[in-house]
């Protein structure tokens, strides 16, 4: 692999069966957006990636798997996510009835809320996200992604 610059993780959930689940399916192309919560950006003191931002996905076991680039940033109400953006997150989602349920459960997981800062954080239709969309650009290590799958 020729040496290139150091990339920022791109991190999907929080290490486990999430995370190892997310990658999978970012791999097999059936993933191409994701959701976060603009508070998490915010109590990270992190800025928003610009598109055309190149980021390494990261697996559970901190390796980088693939080279991300980010084709679309859009910051959201959570109740204006539309069914097309929770389709392409690659979880099976039917509805965004269904994609809400899911990511009100993580979000009000207490790892996040630890993130977060606020032990009583709960999100509502008025919780701003931040919706990206990206594409794979490389594989780093096609046989670690060959034997996730």
């Amino acid at each position: 692999m020729p040496n290139r610059e150091p990339l920022k993780p791109f991190l999907l959930a929080f290490p486990g069966p999430l995370r190892d689940r997310l990658v999978r399916a970012v791999l097999d192309g059936v993933k191409v957006s994701t959701t976060g919560l603009l508070a998490e950006y915010e109590a990270e003191r992190e800025e928003l990636p610009p598109v055309g931002e190149r980021s390494a996905l990261i697996d559970s076991d901190g390796r980088e798997i693939a080279v991300l680039e980010v084709t679309e940033v859009r910051v959201l109400r959570l109740g204006d996510v539309d069914l097309r953006h929770a389709v392409d997150e690659g979880e099976g989602h039917a509805s965004v009835a269904e994609w809400r349920a899911d990511h009100e459960k993580f979000w009000h997981g207490a790892e996040m809320r630890e993130a977060l800062g606020d032990p009583d954080f709960n999100a509502d239709d008025d919780t701003m996200v931040v919706a990206e969309r990206f594409r794979v650009v490389e594989l780093l290590d096609p046989l670690v992604g060959a034997a996730e799958r």
